[in-house]
């Protein structure tokens, strides 16, 4: 597993709490960044996905062992 450039830590929050905080952070990093999500809702495998496909964002990789999932910022 690779280093992130910055980990957000969403462990505990329930649907859509992941997904907004990600939102809000992720056009703080720069063009190319990493962001890796930690968010043990199972809602967050499908939804921080598709907010991907959404947002133009590239989905990297989930880590199921982690329950992580990292975005790199690409706009």
């Amino acid at each position: 597993m690779s280093e992130p450039d910055e980990v957000l830590d969403c462990r505990g929050q329930r649907c859509p709490l992941p997904v907004i905080a990600l939102a809000r952070r992720l056009p703080e990093l720069p063009v190319g960044a990493v962001l890796r999500v930690l968010a043990d809702d199972p809602a967050a495998a499908v939804d921080i996905p598709a907010w991907c496909r959404m947002r133009n964002q590239q989905f990297v990789t989930a880590h199921p062992d982690a329950p992580a999932y990292d975005i790199r910022r690409t706009a």
